[in-house]
């Protein structure tokens, strides 16, 4: 299992951020593809029509939004959590994913950049 943390900057305000990633018809805006979310603790959610899918556990709007990911049996969670922080070029998101699969790694840290917040900041630089 590994941990990886990293800082992205995306060009718009925390609280619309948070929106994006917290609200399904937003998300299927920046990604193309159905998903299931709410931002109430304890539901499922699923992105990229089932790739991703996990458990939410703690929201607290415009600044932070925990999630567990599944990856299969797993002893130890897989715990993200982004928190949001006011940036001078919109926000900085601080990303932490923790017990990622070892196998699953290289695709997870590849995704979280190209797909998840190039996907937002994308989304944000053409909006």
């Amino acid at each position: 299992m590994k941990d990886y943390k990293k800082y992205f900057t995306i060009p718009a305000e925390p609280e619309e951020v948070y929106a994006a990633i917290t609200n399904p018809v937003t998300i299927e805006l920046w990604t193309g593809e159905h998903a299931e979310m709410s931002t109430e603790p304890n539901t499922e959610f699923s992105m990229w029509d089932g790739s991703i899918a996990g458990k939410n556990i703690e929201f607290e709007p415009g600044k932070k939004v925990v999630q567990q990911w599944y990856f299969g049996e797993q002893e130890e969670p897989s715990i993200v959590t982004i928190k949001l922080h006011a940036d001078k070029h919109g926000t900085s998101a601080e990303l932490k994913h923790t017990n990622i699969p070892d196998d699953a790694y290289d695709d997870i840290v590849e995704g979280w950049a190209d797909s998840y917040f190039g996907g937002l900041a994308d989304f944000f630089a053409v909006n």
